[in-house]
Formats: C-alpha cells, structure tokens, sequence
C-alpha cells in the first residue's frame, strides 16, 4: 500500500521517513513517552533511523502498520500514531504526543481522522485501543475520540520485558456515524 496523506482543520497526518528523523528521536526523549510505549529505552539515533527509514516504509508497503507522524501546518511534528492490522477488520490504534504538544487536543483529532480512514478505506470494522494501566493521559484521548473504555486485561501488555495489565477500548464506525462492512448484531444480556 502506498503511504497516504490525511488533513484535519490543523494537521497534516503523513508518513515519516529520513527527513523526519532527528525530530522522531527528538520527541521521544520525553521520559514519559519511553515510560508508557513499548519503544526501546534508551532511545538512541539508531533507533530512530531504523524506524523512519526501516519499518514506517515496511510497514506501509505490506499494509501491516500505517504510521502517520501528526504534523501542525508549519510543519512540527506534534506526535505519532499508527494503525496496527490485528486481525481480518480489525486494527490497534497507538500514539504519543510530543511534550510540547500535549493538552491542545491534537491526538484527539488525529485519531479521530486515522479512525474515519480506517473505517472508509482499510475495510476495518472495530479499531481498538490499549494502554498499560495507569495511562490516563492515553486514556483520556481515546475517551474524547469516542471510544468505549471495555475493560482491563491481565498481563496483556508486555513493557520492555515486564507483563503489565491494560485497559481496552473499541471504536466502530457506528461511533462517527458510518457504515460498517459487515453485520452488527450486539450481544444481549
């Protein structure tokens, strides 16, 4: 698949590669964005070669992760989100905001845009969400984009060798007023 462009009243979601790369490794110097994702830690420039040059590319040509960097219009990077394909119409959903950046309703927005995309063009029917328990930052976005918060998974989540459990969450194209791909028929008590 080829890599896509999305826009929203103030970004520009758009793949990463070299250009991006002292900005990627920039960000996630953050001790908070290394505390709650799974990127390594430390976080050296190696790393972030190998993810602007390596695996975003990888990633999109074989449609397994699209990976946007959200940009404002100037053309800072704000964040990073990427749409995981889990299984047949379904995909994960994980961001971090870069620090500056935090608490102006930017992932909120971008996810809300990766999560229409999805649903419009990468016939998924359910994007789901997870962090590690205690996440509310990550918590707090997925809940302001429409997620509905499902519960906790025990020892789901693998942190840099620790078993941590995480809340679960699930959007669907019901959510933003769209159609689903398939039949819904919601379980009854």
């Amino acid at each position: 698949m080829e890599p896509v462009t999305l826009a929203t009243d103030r970004l520009v979601l758009r793949t990463v590669g070299p250009q991006d790369t002292d900005a990627v490794y920039a960000a996630v110097q953050d001790p908070d964005i290394q505390r709650w994702t799974t990127i390594p830690s430390p976080y050296l420039p190696e790393h972030a070669r190998a993810f602007t040059e390596q695996m975003v590319p990888e990633g999109w040509a074989d449609a397994s992760v699209c990976t946007f960097g959200v940009f404002l219009p100037g053309g800072e990077l704000a964040g990073m989100l990427a749409l995981t394909m889990r299984s047949l119409g379904t995909t994960e959903i994980g961001y971090w905001a870069a620090k500056e950046h935090r608490g102006h309703g930017y992932l909120t927005e971008a996810t809300v845009a990766a999560g229409r995309w999805a649903f419009t063009h990468l016939s998924v029917d359910r994007v789901e969400w997870r962090a590690e328990v205690g996440n509310h930052a990550s918590r707090a976005v997925a809940e302001r984009a429409g997620f509905t918060i499902e519960g906790t998974l025990r020892s789901a989540l693998n942190n840099k060798g620790v078993r941590r459990d995480c809340w679960v969450g699930s959007l669907l194209p019901s959510d933003l007023g769209l159609p689903s791909t398939a039949p819904y028929l919601p379980g009854r008590a």
